[in-house]
């Protein structure tokens, strides 16, 4: 039987449903493509995508009757497992991991039907349009107006740290629409057309030379009344659920696991595995992931059973970067002189960028919420800590 004519996942047993996965990966995935040292454009890997939806692989997580493979948590891991496993890049899709599952909680049954399908099919593309240049960590305090006149509203305002803005066809973003309330209260969720005048978009070149981040301005800009999510001056709401989504995602074992294979490759190549010390670090650190691994299964167990994701969910992502950073500092360590070298360096008989881990988990404490951000969280709403 061929994996198309496989309608539900799972009735196989795991054994034989992480065989499948692996098999397909190995024999369909370019080799060339595995452990990118940096987030993929769309040219680069669009046509993967493609495959996986021709093949109903390119929402595991999202319901069967939305057009997702409908996996169960035990099978989702593994489905994530097998593509970390094997170095699959992952395009920056927030239309799969974000708006669709924004929507499916969230949206109105017309608001589903008009955009799930076509982010299923890869026809939109979505950006994420939070951060502004004096409200990052305090996302309250973003400044992008959106004004309701008739059956639309004008946006105005900049958006900044857009990934891969310029792939993207859509971009989902937070506009005040009451000036007069308080911060949280005067925010509304909307879905926003790339392709259109008053739009333009600016790469951020950065430490490493790639382009993958964004500035986004918005000048009258304008879209229509229906594509708001949730209701008037109710996004702060949505935006909390969304940034559950993401800090699932951000939260996921894959950077931590990409770093501890370019550990180990480096380990391969200069023997290092025999060295005790360095056993032993390699020991704790790939613990350290089990345990985040762990973890990770918890909140995926949460999301579904279709539960409210709870705050402390942000330790998944304060966990997850800094174990990153670790794993890439230890890449370092482990490198010695050549660990100042740029982009694939020769060791023994392989190639690898050493200071890829690095350039990648530096900032990864910042985005998606800082890590200090995420512990004030922690301490307020789960431990109930005085401020």
């Amino acid at each position: 039987m061929s994996i198309q004519q496989i309608s539900d996942w799972n009735v196989l047993s795991d054994e034989v449903f992480r065989q499948q996965v692996r098999s397909y990966l190995e024999a369909n995935y370019p080799h060339e493509l595995r452990y990118p040292a940096r987030r993929l454009f769309w040219n680069e890997i669009g046509f993967w995508y493609r495959k996986m939806f021709e093949i109903g692989w390119i929402a595991p997580a999202w319901p069967r009757e939305h057009g997702g493979m409908g996996l169960a948590t035990p099978k989702l891991l593994i489905f994530y497992e097998e593509h970390e496993r094997w170095g699959v890049s992952r395009f920056a899709d927030m239309g799969i991991l974000m708006v669709g599952p924004l929507l499916i909680q969230h949206g109105t049954p017309e608001q589903q039907k008009t955009w799930l399908p076509k982010i299923i099919a890869c026809e939109h593309l979505w950006c994420q349009g939070y951060s502004e240049p004096n409200a990052g960590s305090d996302l309250s305090g973003l400044r992008t107006e959106a004004v309701l006149e008739g059956d639309e509203y004008v946006i105005n305002g900049q958006k900044i740290w857009t990934t891969l803005a310029t792939d993207a066809s859509h971009i989902f973003l937070l506009a005040r629409t009451d000036k007069q309330a308080k911060k949280q209260a005067g925010i509304s969720f909307l879905l926003v057309e790339m392709n259109q005048p008053g739009i333009r978009v600016r790469p951020i070149k950065d430490v490493a030379g790639h382009s993958e981040l964004c500035e986004v301005f918005l000048e009258n800009v304008r879209v229509p009344a229906s594509n708001l999510v949730g209701g008037a001056n109710q996004g702060w709401g949505i935006a909390k659920a969304l940034l559950g989504f993401e800090r699932i995602f951000l939260g996921s074992p894959k950077y931590p696991n990409y770093a501890l294979g370019i550990l180990s490759r480096l380990a391969d190549a200069r023997g290092l595995h025999q060295d005790p010390a360095f056993a032993q670090r390699f020991a704790k650190l790939r613990m350290q992931v089990e345990d985040h691994a762990a973890c990770y299964e918890h909140f995926i167990e949460i999301v579904k059973r279709g539960e409210p994701i709870p705050p402390d969910i942000s330790m998944l992502k304060v966990i997850s970067t800094e174990s990153f950073q670790a794993i890439a500092d230890e890449v370092i360590r482990a490198a010695g002189p050549i660990a100042q070298l740029v982009g694939m360096v020769k060791v023994g008989n392989a190639e690898i960028d050493v200071l890829g881990p690095f350039f990648r988990a530096l900032p990864s404490s910042i985005y998606g919420g800082t890590n200090e951000i995420q512990r004030n969280v922690l301490a307020r709403d789960v431990l109930r800590l005085p401020s």
